[in-house]
C-alpha cells in the first residue's frame, strides 16, 4: 500500500492509522527529529534538460527554476522557481523548542507526508475547555510546511476533542487562522512566535463559540440541511426539494450524529450544533473519504477534508 505518511513520531495513544514511533513525553527534540524522519535537509540544484543529438550532445539550463531533492536519499521533491524560500523539516521542530522548554507546550506528533513534500509538528497548549457532560476540548498549535508549493508555512490554532480526537482548525468569521508565510518570503521564526498571542486569542474566541454550539438545539430537518450544506449542497428555497448527490456521505454523518459517533450521546452534543460539527469532523477524520487510510491526515488537515470541516464551521455560525 502506498503511504501518504512516510515517517512519524508520537506520544500517548497510537494514532488511528497505526503508523509511527512511540516516544516518551519528555523526549528531546533531537530524538523527535530522528524518529519522525525529519533529520534530512532539502537541497537545491539548477534544472537542466537534455537536448542531445547524435552530432551535438549537451544540456540546456531551465532558467529561473531549481530542483529540490532530499539530502539523504537524493530523491527529487519538486521543481520550483528560483525565488522559492525553503523551510527545512528541522526548522518545524526547532520552532517549538522554546515553547516546549519554557511555556508548558507538549509535542504530540511530528512527521513527513508524501516523501517529505509536506512535514508537520503538532503541540498541545495549556488551554482546555470543559463542555457539558465532561466533554473536554484541548487547544493545539499545528505548524506545517511544504517544499512543492502545495502549502505555505502555517502555524494554526487547532482544537482536538478528547473523547474522539476530532480535529478542527479555529478559523472564524472570515478571519485568517493563525499565521501563514508564503514561500515567496523568508520564514522568520522569531516574528511568528511574537504573534502567538493572536493564536491564543483565536482559541478564546473559538471556546466561546463551542460553548454556544453546545447550547443550541436543532431539529431533525435542520440537521439534514446542515449536512447537505457542509457537503456542498445546492441552496434551495424553503419548501422546495434539494437535489443532492452525496447521499452516502450524508447518511454517514446522520448516523454519527444520531448516536453512533464517539461522544454523540454526551450532553454537549445530543441534538445540538456542536453534535453536528463533530459528526462532520469524525466523518472527515475517520471516514473512508480517501483511497488509503493513512492519506486521511493530509486530507483532514490540508486538503478536501479540511475544506469540508471549514464549510461546516461557517454554516454552524448561521445557526447560533
Amino acid at each position: 500500500m502506498s503511504h501518504e505518511i512516510n515517517s512519524m513520531a508520537f506520544t500517548g495513544e497510537k494514532p488511528w492509522h497505526g503508523l509511527g514511533v512511540a516516544l516518551p513525553a519528555d523526549a528531546p527534540l533531537e530524538i523527535w527529529a530522528q524518529c519522525a524522519g525529519m533529520q534530512w535537509q532539502i537541497c537545491e540544484s539548477p534544472v537542466q534538460y537534455s537536448v542531445a543529438s547524435a552530432s551535438d550532445p549537451h544540456y540546456e539550463a531551465f532558467k529561473n527554476h531549481k530542483v529540490l531533492f532530499r539530502s539523504d536519499t537524493l530523491a527529487p521533491l519538486s521543481v520550483v522557481s528560483k525565488d522559492y524560500h525553503l523551510v527545512q523539516p528541522s526548522q518545524v521542530l526547532e520552532f517549538f523548542r522554546d515553547l516546549v522548554q519554557t511555556q508548558g507546550y507538549e509535542l504530540e506528533t511530528a512527521g513527513c507526508l508524501r516523501g517529505g513534500r509536506k512535514f508537520w509538528a503538532l503541540t498541545r497548549m495549556q488551554e482546555v475547555l470543559d463542555l457539558p457532560g465532561d466533554d473536554k476540548v484541548a487547544g493545539y498549535l499545528l505548524m506545517a510546511s511544504s517544499c512543492d508549493g502545495s502549502l505555505a508555512t502555517v502555524v494554526i490554532p487547532t482544537s482536538i476533542r478528547v473523547v474522539c480526537a476530532n480535529t478542527l482548525h479555529a478559523t472564524l468569521h472570515g478571519t485568517e487562522s493563525g499565521v501563514r508565510i508564503p514561500h515567496t518570503r523568508e520564514f522568520d521564526a522569531d516574528s511568528v512566535r511574537a504573534k502567538l498571542d493572536l493564536a491564543r486569542q483565536q482559541w478564546t474566541d473559538y471556546a466561546h463559540l463551542m460553548q454556544s454550539m453546545a447550547r443550541k438545539q436543532v431539529s431533525a430537518a435542520e440537521a439534514v440541511r446542515f449536512f447537505e450544506l457542509a457537503l456542498g449542497g445546492v441552496e434551495a428555497n424553503v419548501g422546495e426539494p434539494t437535489v443532492f448527490k452525496k447521499r452516502r456521505a450524508l447518511q454517514s454523518m446522520q448516523t454519527l450524529y444520531s448516536g453512533a459517533g464517539k461522544g454523540s450521546q454526551l450532553e454537549s452534543a445530543r441534538g445540538t450544533v456542536w453534535g453536528l460539527i463533530n459528526a462532520v469532523t469524525e466523518f472527515v477524520d475517520y471516514g473512508r473519504r480517501t483511497r488509503t487510510e493513512d492519506s486521511r491526515l493530509s486530507s483532514a488537515w490540508f486538503g478536501a477534508g479540511a475544506r469540508t470541516k471549514q464549510s461546516a464551521l461557517e454554516h454552524a455560525l448561521f445557526m447560533l
